[in-house]
Order: C-alpha cells, then sequence, then structure tokens
C-alpha cells in the first residue's frame, strides 16, 4: 500500500522504520513544525523528520491539519492508509477523508482506558499492572474509533515512563506493521471499543510533577516514575526547585516526618506520609545531574532542612 506516516517524537520512529522495512511504500511522512530546543533555543527537526530526511522521503510540515496546501498534497499523494504514531496533532474530517482505508492510530493503552495524550504516564500514576498498545481507526472523537489489533504489556515494578513506552514502541511498531498488513488483504474487521471502562489521559504538567511529600510513599514513587523522563519530577530544597530522579520505596527505615531528610553513608532518606524513600539522583539548579549521597554529602544539614 502507499502509506502517509505521521509522528513526531522518538517513540514514533521505531514504528516508522518498521513501515519502511515491510512491503508497503511510505511515500510522505507528516510531523509537527520545527521547534526551539536548547540553549541556543534554535529550530531543530523532530526525530521523525530526521529520519524521513536521511531517508529521502518527503517531510510535510503543517502548522495545522487542515492547511489547504497540505490537504492538497495529501489528495496528490494518493495514499491508501495514513499510519499515525504520537503524531501530536488533531485530524479534522477534511483530512480523515483523504486516504481510502483512513488514518490508523498506533496507541499506547488498552482502550477504552487512557484515552488522551499521555496515556503510560497515567497508567503508571494510577498504579495499574497491565497496560498494552492498540491499532484503531481514527474518528473526530478523542481515540474513540473502532480496533484493529491490540498487544499487552506489563507494567514492571522500577518502570518509568520512559522505560516502558520503549518497549511499548517497539512491540507496538510489529502491531502497526501487522495492521497494515491485514488491511491491505482485506483480512482485519475494526471492532467498537467498550462503552464501560473509559479513562482520560490528560497531558502531565511541570506543576503536576511537584511530588508532595504528605502523600503516601507509594504515591510518590508512583508520581516520580510516572514523570521521568518528561516533565520531569521535582521538590524545592532551601527555596531552591531541586529535580529529582526515580526513588525507592525504604519501608524498612525507620519513621521520618514528611520532607525530612535522613543521610547515611549509602543513601538519602526523605520522609513521607508512610515510610521513608530513598532518593536515586538529582539536579541542584545550575548543576549537572548527580548521585543523591554525592549531592547530600556537603549540604550540612540543620533540623529545619526539609524537602517541600
Amino acid at each position: 500500500m502507499r502509506l502517509v506516516f505521521a509522528g513526531t517524537p522518538e517513540t514514533a520512529v521505531p514504528p516508522l522504520k518498521a513501515l519502511l522495512e515491510s512491503d508497503h511504500e511510505v511515500v510522505a511522512v507528516v510531523t509537527r513544525p520545527d521547534a526551539p530546543a536548547g540553549r541556543g533555543r534554535k529550530l531543530v527537526a523532530c526525530p521523525v523528520a530526521e529520519l524521513a530526511e536521511a531517508r529521502g522521503i518527503e517531510v510535510l510540515k503543517p502548522a495545522k491539519a487542515d492547511d489547504p496546501d497540505f490537504l492538497r498534497r495529501l489528495e496528490e499523494l494518493a495514499p491508501d492508509c495514513c499510519p499515525v504514531v504520537a503524531y501530536g496533532a488533531i485530524l479534522r474530517k477534511a483530512a480523515l477523508d483523504v486516504p481510502r482505508l483512513g488514518w490508523v492510530n498506533l496507541h499506547f493503552s488498552l482502550l477504552p482506558a487512557w484515552r488522551g495524550a499521555a496515556p503510560v504516564q497515567r497508567a503508571i500514576l494510577a498504579g495499574d499492572e497491565i497496560t498494552g498498545a492498540m491499532t484503531f481507526l481514527i474518528e473526530e472523537g478523542l481515540d474513540t474509533g473502532p480496533v484493529f489489533g491490540h498487544l499487552t504489556e506489563p507494567i514492571r515494578p522500577d518502570d518509568t515512563s520512559g522505560t516502558l513506552l520503549e518497549r511499548l514502541s517497539q512491540a507496538g511498531a510489529r502491531l502497526l506493521r501487522d495492521t497494515m498488513d491485514g488491511l491491505e488483504a482485506g483480512a482485519l474487521r475494526a471492532v467498537p471499543q467498550p462503552e464501560e471502562g473509559v479513562s482520560h489521559a490528560a497531558k502531565l504538567t511541570p506543576e503536576d510533577a511537584r511530588v508532595d511529600w504528605n502523600a503516601p510513599a507509594m504515591r510518590v514513587d508512583r508520581l516520580c516514575r510516572a514523570c521521568t523522563p518528561a516533565p520531569g519530577p521535582w521538590t524545592t530544597f532551601r527555596d531552591d526547585r531541586l529535580k529529582l530522579g526515580p526513588v525507592r520505596l525504604a519501608a524498612g527505615a525507620g519513621p521520618l516526618a514528611p520532607g525530612e531528610l535522613k543521610v547515611t553513608k549509602n543513601e538519602v532518606l526523605v520522609g513521607t506520609a508512610t515510610h521513608p524513600v530513598a532518593l536515586s539522583e538529582v539536579q541542584p539548579p545550575g548543576k549537572k545531574r548527580m548521585r543523591a549521597v554525592d549531592w547530600a554529602r556537603g549540604l550540612r544539614l540543620t533540623p529545619e532542612d526539609r524537602l517541600r
């Protein structure tokens, strides 16, 4: 089939590679416009655009998916299907009607659970034990379309959103390729999503990523893992923002007040509403990420010092 692939971040790269190595023809790629990045805030192409350009594939970067010039070019390309992975823009009817087999999204949850922008982060934050990926036909509703295929993936106790998303991206790449094969063969039938079990996965903001030390240790652990690598968990120490990595539950440690610090030879413990957690890495303002024990070694803590 002739495919126009839509995707933007690193997560979409393995699925695009899988399609490039398949029997289908990727005639163009659609991504979000270049965005400023780094200290110089220079415009940088997204990972999907970089891969497509390296392979000599046409890259379309419309500001909106209903841009008339974009729609005109899409019609000229005459795709049979448009596979989508984390594109990041809303698709309207004018675009959805162009490919004869529609736009097929690879979404990283077991729909109808966690419809929206941050399904992996929300699944970890909620304490889900199982997640997965699904391919479905895009409608104008938010992740509401009928499903072609799915896979399941356990959420490990130490999973961050980064590690889990990497596994789902690799496994989902095969699922998306198989879905394209099935559509070409006419062997797939889209099955409507269940009406029950709907939940929504709003994007996590930097403010959402602030740790509340008055929460139970399990909640602190889930928040830090869900927000790693983005938007990044954080707290404050002596009125400065302190970026955090994942924490480790330390149920056997003695009690500490919420936010209270205890530095030992091998770890830095912080109190929560239940038992303490151990910090792994931290990043003070203007410094590189470092081991928590190295950060704490020269602090000279006072009884008033707390993470807040």
